[in-house]
């Protein structure tokens, strides 16, 4: 019997061998925790990148047990988070959402990881996690905005989004995530946010012009009114759409693309996240944070 031949449900969808129960040995290949919910997304086109990937084994847990893997015991067990996530957030049918802070396990298991050097990789709608705990943008090094709030101590309107653009990425530093990567066009959900651009080392920029004119509020979409700007303005924003930062003593790496599909079969998208990956878990990663935690103090 062949492959075609049996159920799908039965069928090996790992036939690289990526895929096992246990960790491979320290070094073999990047040990890598995928971090979900919050925000609805399709499941198995987005764990095919992490399939596609022969430089890592990974594995996926999902809010409110992730929480619990915010330590800095269990960070020494993985090269790399993966941060697709956004709690912190409740949707409410015909009310404003509920914002709500982490539990406190869970802040002071994050500072203690930030302390050892854990690597980050922070994609998309992560940066909309934990509104009602400011540290958490710091983290990041930006801010999607679901309600018009302060952040960084000023009063901001809600933030903007726009679906299904078209638009052209250019890498503007020499990077390890960025090598080999070619200006590109991609079809993808673009955001009007804060960005905190002293804070970060801009990589990649889009062709896009990050206007108020051209986004739909945020507040309106989850009051029913999608692809709505009524009584909405917004100041103009940053075209950087991915970056590295240092939290305390771990590098981070933030992708604003990737909101679906259109983006997770797209092949260089695949390689900027590889590149990413691996980059967090280099040595020449956690150099970097060092080097930019030793010229802050």
């Amino acid at each position: 019997m062949t492959q075609e031949e049996v159920a799908e449900h039965h069928r090996n969808s790992r036939p690289r061998g990526n895929g096992s129960t246990r960790w491979p040995a320290k070094g073999e290949k990047l040990r890598v925790l995928v971090i979900t919910r919050g925000h609805p997304f399709p499941r198995d086109p987005f764990f095919a990148i992490f399939e596609r990937n022969h430089e890592i084994e990974w594995a996926n847990v999902e809010h409110p047990a992730a929480q619990h893997f915010f330590t800095s015991e269990l960070a020494r067990e993985f090269d790399c988070y993966v941060l697709y996530d956004m709690p912190g957030i409740e949707f409410m049918p015909g009310a404003p959402p509920v914002f709500f802070e982490p539990p406190d396990h869970f802040k002071e298991g994050l500072r203690a990881m930030t302390q050892i050097g854990a690597p980050f990789v922070v994609l998309h709608h992560a940066m909309a996690a934990w509104p009602a705990w400011p540290e958490w943008a710091e983290f990041v090094g930006g801010q999607f905005l679901y309600q018009p709030m302060a952040s960084r101590g000023r009063d901001l309107p809600d933030s903007g989004y726009r679906l299904d653009v078209t638009h052209t990425i250019s890498p503007v530093s020499d990077h390890p995530i960025t090598e080999g990567i070619e200006p590109f066009e991609l079809v993808d959900e673009l955001y009007l946010a804060p960005i905190f651009e002293d804070s970060i080392t801009p990589l990649f920029r889009s062709n896009f012009e990050f206007i108020d004119s051209n986004f739909f509020s945020a507040r309106r979409a989850l009051e029913g009114k999608i692809n709505c700007r009524d009584d909405w303005s917004h100041p103009p924003g940053s075209n950087i759409v991915g970056w590295v930062k240092r939290y305390e003593k771990s590098p981070i790496a933030y992708l604003q693309f990737g909101d679906g599909p259109s983006a997770y079969e797209n092949p260089t998208f695949q390689k900027i996240l590889a590149n990413a990956i691996r980059w967090a878990a280099s040595e020449g990663a956690r150099n970097f944070a060092d080097a930019a935690s030793e010229g802050s103090t």
